[in-house]
């Protein structure tokens, strides 16, 4: 786990590293042990008075997609740099007209044990439809305990934060601070 000092640098850099007329607006960075997810506003198209939805939902699909071929070759100069820099995966997306796409994303493996009552759990997602596969019915759960506890969550990671300014202060912090670092510096 990262610091919020650390989310804060890594937030300010792709800030400072992303072309200017990239995003209208830099909305989110999120970074976790595989990954570095970088999101940003993209202007709306612009669409006669009184149009459709279905016109509307397209125009916004068409919007992005343009986005995403006319910018690839800068989003990939900048990850490769974020990749040498932070050792993590950059993952790109952005937000038009209230809709987000990803464009890129990884999946990573997680090995788990779990106990009968636990797989039972699963495999009634499978049965009922929820879930195709048992690791598709725990990523199932885990965003509904992801998107019902947002304030659990995030005071967890306030105390975990508590934590590792504790353990910075004791004699092993240098230590503790290169493994956890998000950067390795220049």
């Amino acid at each position: 786990m990262i610091t919020s000092e650390q989310r804060e640098k890594l937030r300010g850099w792709f800030a400072g590293r992303l072309p200017d007329d990239l995003f209208e607006e830099l909305t989110e960075v999120t970074v976790d042990r595989e990954e570095i997810t970088v999101i940003g506003r993209i202007p709306a198209p612009h669409l006669a008075e009184g149009g459709s939805a279905a016109e509307r939902e397209a125009a916004v699909e068409g919007r992005i997609q343009e986005f995403r071929e006319r910018t690839r070759e800068t989003r990939i100069e900048v990850a490769r740099e974020a990749e040498h820099r932070f050792r993590r995966k950059v993952s790109w997306g952005v937000e038009c007209d209230g809709e987000r796409a990803m464009f890129t994303h990884i999946a990573a493996p997680v090995m788990t044990r779990l106990r009968q009552p636990e797989r039972q759990v699963l495999d009634t997602l499978i049965a009922g439809g929820v879930a195709r596969s048992r690791s598709d019915a725990l990523a199932w759960c885990v965003r509904l305990v992801q998107r019902h506890t947002d304030d659990w969550l995030t005071e967890l990671r306030e105390s975990l934060e508590n934590v590792q300014r504790v353990r910075a202060q004791g004699p092993d912090a240098s230590d503790t601070d290169a493994e956890e670092a998000p950067e390795d510096g220049d």
